[in-house]
C-alpha cells in the first residue's frame, strides 16, 4: 500500500516579492500545476492516498480557480484519498466553499481524527490555542497497526503553552507511531523520533523565495509487511539556488564573471538564482553590478545578483592623501554610520570621483 505525504503547498501565492508581474502570475499558475502532476503521479503508481500535512493553501483568501482545480482533482480521481489537514496558514474557506464534501475527502478536525486501511491506521489533529497543551495524553494507537500521524507546526522539545505551532515531539515518543508526517518547515528532514518510529518534514512542492533553496518536493511511503518504507521525490518544476562567489582579488567586470561562472556551472536554466557577491574588494576594483544584472538574467528564469562584498582598504592610508578622494573619506570618517553603510557610501563615492556610472 502507498501514499503520498506532501505540506506547504501554499496555493495562490502571490509571487511577487522578487518576480515581475508576469512571472509571478506564471509561478502562481505553476503551483497548481505542480499539484495537478502530483495527483496524475499518485494515480499513475497505485497511491492509496495523499496526506496534505498543512498549508494546502497560502492565505484565507483563496481564487476561484485554486478552489476549483483541487475540488475537481479531488472529485475526478475517487479512487484516490486526500487526508486533509489544515495549516497555520488557512481557514475554513475551501471546505466552506464545497457545496457538498466529496467522500475521498478525509478532513481532520482539532480532535484526534482516525482513518483505516487495513492495518494502516492514519490518525491527525489540527493543533489550536485551546488544545496543543493536552492533546498528547489524548493520542490512543493501537501497537499492532502501522501508525502514520499528521500534524502542522514547529518542532520542539518541550510543552508549548497556548502556542498551537509548536509540537512536541518528546510527548510523541513511545506512542506507537510508525512514521510522523509533520508540516509547516518548508525543507525535507527525516529524524528518528523513538525506538520504534521516525518523524518527517515533507518541505515544500514548490520552493517560492530564496529562503527556501535547494529540491523540493514529497515523500512517498511504501507499507509492505508492516513496514514503512520512505523516499524523498523531488517534484519541483524550478528549483531556487542562492550561490555566494566570492570575488576577492577581482580588479574588473570580467574577472568577477569568470569566478560566477565557476560556481553556477551545471545550474539548470529554468532555476531561479540568487548571487551573493563577498570577499574584499580593491577601492579602485571596477564591477558593473547593472550588467552582471543584464548578462546573466538571459542564463536563468530569474536572476538576482547581491553585493555583501566589503572594501579592502585601511581609511589610515587616506588621512593624509591630498586628493578629492582623501578629502571624501576624512568626510565620511566624522560621519555616524555603521562600517557597512560607510563601506557602501565610500565605494559609490569613489566611482562617482572616477567618472563611472552610479
Amino acid at each position: 500500500m502507498k501514499f503520498i505525504h506532501c505540506s506547504d503547498l501554499h496555493l495562490d501565492s502571490k509571487m511577487e516579492s522578487n518576480l515581475s508581474r508576469e512571472q509571478a502570475k506564471e509561478r502562481k499558475h505553476e503551483l497548481l500545476l505542480t499539484f495537478e502532476k502530483l495527483v496524475s503521479y499518485a494515480l499513475e503508481h497505485d497511491v492509496r492516498g495523499i496526506i496534505i500535512a498543512g498549508d494546502l493553501f497560502d492565505s484565507t483568501y483563496i481564487t476561484k480557480t485554486a478552489a476549483k482545480l483541487v475540488e475537481d482533482q479531488i472529485k475526478s480521481h475517487p479512487k484516490i484519498d486526500f487526508l486533509y489537514l489544515k495549516g497555520n496558514h488557512e481557514k475554513d474557506k475551501f471546505l466552506a466553499g464545497l457545496e457538498e464534501i466529496p467522500s475521498n475527502l478525509k478532513i481532520f478536525s482539532d480532535t484526534w481524527t482516525k482513518f483505516s486501511y487495513e492495518n494502516v491506521t492514519i490518525t491527525g489533529v489540527e493543533l489550536t490555542p485551546e488544545n496543543s497543551r493536552n492533546i498528547y495524553d489524548s493520542l490512543v494507537l493501537n501497537q499492532d497497526d502501522v501508525n502514520i500521524v499528521t500534524l502542522h507546526g514547529q518542532e520542539s522539545q518541550y510543552e508549548a503553552k497556548n502556542q498551537a505551532e509548536l509540537i512536541n515531539i518528546r510527548a510523541l515518543q513511545n506512542k506507537y507511531i510508525d512514521y510522523l508526517a509533520l508540516g509547516h518547515i518548508h525543507e525535507y528532514k527525516y529524524q528518528k523520533l523513538d525506538n520504534r518510529g521516525y518523524y518527517c518534514y515533507c518541505g515544500c512542492l514548490e520552493g517560492r523565495g530564496f529562503d527556501e533553496c535547494g529540491p523540493k518536493g514529497f515523500v512517498l511511503l511504501e507499507i509492505e509487511e508492516n513496514r514503512i518504507r520512505h523516499t524523498f521525490v523531488p517534484w519541483g518544476k524550478r528549483t531556487l539556488y542562492e550561490v555566494e562567489v566570492d570575488i576577492s582579488g577581482c580588479q574588473t567586470t570580467g574577472e568577477i564573471i569568470k569566478r560566477i561562472d565557476c560556481e553556477i556551472e551545471g545550474l539548470e536554466k529554468t532555476s531561479l538564482v540568487k548571487i551573493v557577491l563577498c570577499g574584499e574588494v580593491d577601492m579602485d576594483a571596477e564591477q558593473d553590478i547593472a550588467y552582471l544584472q543584464k548578462k546573466y538574467r538571459e542564463n536563468f528564469y530569474f536572476v538576482k545578483i547581491s553585493d555583501k562584498t566589503k572594501l579592502a582598504m585601511n581609511y589610515e592610508d587616506y588621512r593624509l592623501d591630498e586628493s578629492l578622494k582623501g578629502e571624501f573619506i576624512r568626510l565620511l570618517e566624522k560621519a555616524e554610520l555603521s562600517p557597512k553603510e560607510k563601506d557602501d557610501v565610500i565605494l559609490t563615492g569613489i566611482r562617482a570621483l572616477s567618472g563611472e556610472e552610479i
